[in-house]
């Protein structure tokens, strides 16, 4: 199994197998435009994002040493203090209860503390109350867009100068818009909260996917540069080779780093019921695996189609092509190295 997989491993670096990713393009492309609308429409239609109560503001109680986490006690609670409130009540560490609703008064929140200490027979000092302005929120909220407003014009620049192309930025960028977008549309769909832990877990998945890139792109550049000075492929075919080159690395990669993130997810959210490690790991699982994706069927594939009007580039591949028969012009891209 090991020698089956390394010589698989070999032939995708050598080319004497090749997956046509860069001339199938247009197939990705449609995948990706549907996934980013149909990401765009589920929260619409589900009436928005679950934000937390960081980001919308409101009271906030905890209740500790409890011999039950039911939902039902906490929501006649506040329902008899509050009739009109909306409670989300959720279990914490299998031995308490967290209970957010919008605004209260301080005399209110002070008749809900003595209402959830009776529902769970325990004494008010087990029940602690917490209230977060509306201004907080929106202050958390521009942070962060701020946050990654700076942090994509700066991996422009970066990749811009590094690469000496602001064509291979721009394909890594539309990626990033790519996964983020998908990262928000699987979080509406799931109806997990997003909180400041997801917003840190949403710039984390940036940082994975644009080094994810920025490995494959790197091995791009070394490949056409090369290529540019023979004949022996298109500059597509070039990048087509570099993203196989990469595929097991890629590959390998996300699932070395999806792994422990699941496991993280899972007890974050099943066995201890720490809504912080629910909320990070999640958005880091799906933009583990986006990323990958996005990295060989989107960002490599786009920055080929960027370049491919360039006038040195037609004439390297219109000299390439002269070089064969015509029957090997309609053969796949993987062309055996020499």
């Amino acid at each position: 199994m090991a020698s089956r997989l390394t010589r698989f491993g070999n032939d995708l670096y050598t080319g004497a197998r090749s997956y046509d990713f860069v001339a199938k393009r247009r197939i990705w492309y449609t995948i990706a435009i549907v996934m980013v609308i149909a990401s765009i429409l589920i929260p619409i239609v589900k009436g928005g994002f679950n934000f937390s109560i960081e980001f919308r503001g409101g009271s906030q109680f905890q209740i500790t040493n409890v011999s039950t986490t039911a939902q039902g006690p906490a929501q006649k609670a506040v329902a008899s203090v509050v009739p009109n409130a909306v409670a989300l009540v959720t279990s914490v560490n299998n031995n308490g209860v967290q209970v957010q609703t919008n605004q209260l008064t301080a005399a209110q929140s002070a008749q809900v503390g003595d209402a959830l200490a009776k529902a769970y027979n325990v004494s008010t000092k087990e029940v602690t109350s917490s209230f977060i302005g509306p201004t907080w929120g929106a202050d958390v909220t521009q942070q962060s867009i701020q946050g990654l407003i700076v942090f994509l014009l700066l991996a422009f620049v970066a990749m811009a100068l590094y690469f000496r192309t602001w064509k291979m930025s721009a394909a890594a960028i539309i990626s990033l818009f790519h996964d983020l977008i998908i990262t928000a549309g699987i979080y509406a769909l799931v109806g997990f909260e997003i909180s400041p832990a997801t917003m840190i877990g949403f710039l984390t998945i940036l940082g994975y996917s644009l080094y994810d890139t920025v490995v494959v792109f790197d091995k791009i550049r070394e490949n056409s540069r090369q290529e540019l000075n023979l004949t022996r492929r298109t500059f597509a075919e070039s990048v087509n080779l570099a993203v196989n080159q990469t595929l097991v690395r890629s590959i390998n990669t996300a699932v070395v780093a999806a792994l422990p993130v699941a496991s993280i997810l899972f007890i974050g959210a099943y066995v201890f019921g720490a809504a912080t490690l629910r909320d990070i790991s999640l958005a880091l699982l799906i933009g583990i695996l986006v990323g990958t994706y996005s990295t060989i069927f989107l960002a490599a594939p786009m920055y080929a189609h960027f370049r491919q009007g360039e006038p040195e580039i037609r004439k390297h591949d219109i000299r390439v092509r002269a070089t064969r028969p015509k029957a090997a012009t309609t053969t796949s891209v993987a062309v055996p190295a020499e």
